[in-house]
């Protein structure tokens, strides 16, 4: 089962629960929209976060070898 089914499901699910109309198409399609933006957003942000822990631990990294002290 994908994550477009199964965000239609749950879309689904929680329109139905909502209790405003009889049908809960919408709430599918609006499911199966958020689950595939998901299917994107979500790798990104987990590259990012790691990109920026790389970085961050190669400046950290460049600071100790070359420790640089101030003229003072």
């Amino acid at each position: 089962m994908g994550a477009t089914t199964i965000g239609a499901l749950v879309g689904a699910a929680i329109d139905k629960m909502s209790g405003d109309d009889d049908s809960s198409v919408d709430g599918a399609i609006k499911g199966a929209i958020v689950a595939n933006v998901l299917k994107v957003v979500v790798p990104m942000a987990v590259t990012y976060a790691v990109g920026w822990a790389v970085l961050r631990g190669a400046a950290e990294l460049k600071e100790q070898i070359f420790e640089t002290e101030d003229a003072a």
